[in-house]
């Protein structure tokens, strides 16, 4: 695989939508490791532009992660319930209700984006794209790559004709990539020796890998490749808001949680009074309750304060240490 896609070392950067910036991903590219663009919050013309802007920034191959979209349930009530129980904290911040506009599906114009702009790696995350379009995208020769959290979501990737897998594990920040049954939180040690008894396509394990220790053992159990987030995100071309950063920087050991509190589906970051203050509150499905707290994590960081952003950040993220792309890379060789 590592050759197959032209990389010198068996690293993915994590691709983070809404951190990543052009910048960072070249970095991670021109490091030797797999840039990647989180393109799951983008229309189709930003993610033409993206990509654009990194072909600008470096000839090192690059990936780029896309969001399948999902079927939702939308009722009235959970909506305005949800709205009532944000009024709180949008008077502390002296922010108005927006106005909530519901967005159109731009999947389909990425996918077209991904073949036009030649993109050579693509993987999903929240699901699977369908039979066709994995087929249009493997006869121009993009490899596939899928998200899974446990073997059964693995076996799918695989049958659907993913060329790898990315394997997370329960120590992962940000969103789970969950997409089949029952939400399952399984440790990343675990979950690859598991996945790797259940398919033969490569493994890309991730979460909560914060040194080359874990990687050797990683490797020991199956895995061809590791992704990494937290680790990077501190870097200083990472595009991670200066006080997320500071944050994970000055992180304790056990100071993450998962919730929904932020979009809707569950995330792994460090725990802050945001998440305090909505433990009882109606939490809106993926990806309104997304688009209902957007205002407030904007308003918490323009008003200096990381009380009501949303801190994504692995289990591991007091290991954490700061410097430049290239140096924290090197930490893991």
């Amino acid at each position: 695989m590592i050759k197959q896609i032209g990389i010198t070392h068996a690293i993915f950067q994590a691709p983070m939508a809404g951190v990543t910036t052009p910048e960072f991903v070249a970095e991670c590219a021109d490091a030797g490791i797999v840039g990647a663009i989180g393109a799951g919050y983008l229309n189709g013309e930003e993610t033409r532009k993206f990509i654009c802007d990194v072909k600008k920034l470096t000839k090192a191959p690059f990936m780029v992660n896309l969001f399948v979209p999902e079927e939702i349930e939308w009722h009235e009530e959970t909506k305005k319930k949800a709205n009532t129980d944000l009024h709180a904290i949008r008077q502390s911040l002296g922010i108005t209700e927006p106005e909530f506009q519901r967005t159109e599906n731009e999947f389909e114009q990425q996918i077209d984006v991904i073949l036009e702009e030649s993109i050579a790696i693509c993987s999903f995350a929240f699901g699977l794209p369908k039979k066709e379009i994995v087929e249009r995208l493997k006869r121009e020769d993009v490899f596939l790559i899928g998200t899974a959290t446990t073997p059964e979501e693995a076996r799918l990737v695989e049958e659907i004709g993913m060329d790898a897998v990315v394997v997370q594990g329960s120590e992962a920040g940000g969103h789970r990539g969950s997409f089949y049954g029952k939400l399952a939180y399984i440790p990343l040690n675990q979950l690859v020796k598991e996945v790797r008894e259940t398919v033969q396509i490569p493994i890309i394990a991730a979460g909560g890998i914060a040194n080359k220790k874990m990687i050797h053992e990683l490797t020991e159990l199956g895995a061809e490749a590791v992704q990494i987030g937290t680790a990077l995100l501190v870097a200083e071309e990472s595009g991670a808001h200066p006080l997320h950063k500071r944050e994970v920087l000055q992180a304790a050991k056990g100071d993450t949680v998962c919730t929904n509190t932020f979009s809707g589906k569950m995330a792994r970051g460090l725990k802050n009074e945001f998440i305090k203050r909505m433990e009882n509150a109606c939490i809106a499905p993926y990806p309104f309750q997304n688009t209902y707290t957007k205002d407030i994590r904007k308003a918490s960081a323009d008003q200096g304060t990381s009380d009501y952003m949303s801190l994504w950040a692995g289990e591991n993220a007091y290991l954490s240490e700061s410097g430049k792309v290239k140096a924290i890379i090197e930490r893991f060789l």
